[in-house]
């Protein structure tokens, strides 16, 4: 049976490394789960993978949208498996890196199936937060699906905006449409992460944004500055230096919001981590390949 490796895990905690030393050993390729790193020229903000990093290993689905594509956790499911079918006509291995959780429970879980939504309906979705607010879409939800409203993270605008799409395109509430039911996959899945102490964690997240900055990462915003709106670049990192070059914070306040952000993301991980009893958890004071490997083999 092929297998698949996931590397995942909170923000910094080292899943790039591991998953390109995980794919050499075992001479296959890396996938990569993150929702940002599939765009183009966002290099610096989204960590992703170095031009020698990539030349190591070949990597898929990193820098292959333009910032304004749509793009969904259904596609990703759809391209994935695509992809991993394609690395399994040559090795019996194949990686996948990354920590956006529902590109994760995509692959491993499977997305209930759900309409492809059309610009119109994506733009008048998100013309009611532009509008109103998270009060506003939690007041059309409750006309549409209060079912969903119920259970929703209402602070979450990405989530509602999305449960408001797909109760617009498809005509009947989104809650109708989600069975939780898990899809079978005919692949045998390993699910890795580097559990590192949380202090220890938030540390390297407070280096790593100071990396970014003195990589260029304000050059990149910069550049990108006239595309703010777009929904790709609303993301920790962008939309600080953004509100910096607006004028609404200064510079420091806006690196050290930009490391805060990052950690706040990452507590989410971690939550996410602790409910999944599949994943199997690395001890980084011990060598990390060596415990990788026998979870593996």
């Amino acid at each position: 049976m092929k297998t698949l490796v996931i590397v995942t895990g909170p923000t910094a905690s080292g899943k790039t490394s591991l998953a390109i030393e995980l794919a050499e050993s075992l001479d296959t390729e890396i996938v990569s789960a993150d929702s940002r790193q599939l765009f183009r020229g966002l290099p610096i903000g989204t960590a992703a993978p170095t031009p020698a990093e990539l030349a190591r290993v070949r990597h898929h689905l990193v820098g292959v949208l333009d910032l304004h594509d749509y793009y969904s956790a259904a596609m990703f499911e759809e391209d994935a498996l695509r992809i991993l079918n394609e690395i399994w006509t040559r090795s019996d291995y194949a990686v996948m890196c990354g920590g956006s959780m529902m590109y994760i429970d995509a692959i491993t879980r499977g997305i209930d199936e759900l309409p492809t939504i059309s610009p119109a309906t994506r733009a008048e979705a998100m013309a009611i937060y532009d509008n109103g607010g998270l009060e506003a879409l939690c007041s059309c939800l409750e006309k549409l699906d209060p079912d969903y409203l119920a259970t929703a993270d209402r602070s979450n605008h990405k989530r509602l905006v999305h449960a408001i799409e797909i109760c617009m395109e498809a005509g009947v509430p989104y809650s109708t449409l989600r069975t939780g039911r898990k899809k079978e996959r005919p692949f045998r899945i390993v699910k890795l992460a580097i559990n590192r102490e949380r202090q220890q964690l938030f540390d390297r997240i407070n280096s790593r944004v100071g990396t970014m900055i003195s990589e260029g990462l304000e050059d990149e915003a910069r550049e990108l500055f006239h595309l703010r709106h777009l929904n790709a670049l609303n993301t920790v990192g962008y939309k600080e230096l953004f509100a910096m070059m607006e004028g609404k914070m200064d510079r420091d306040t806006a690196i050290a919001r930009i490391a805060k952000n990052t950690r706040v993301y990452a507590k989410k991980q971690l939550l996410w981590l602790s409910k999944d009893p599949d994943v199997r958890l690395l001890d980084p004071t011990q060598p990390l390949m060596e415990q990788a490997l026998r979870f593996i083999k």
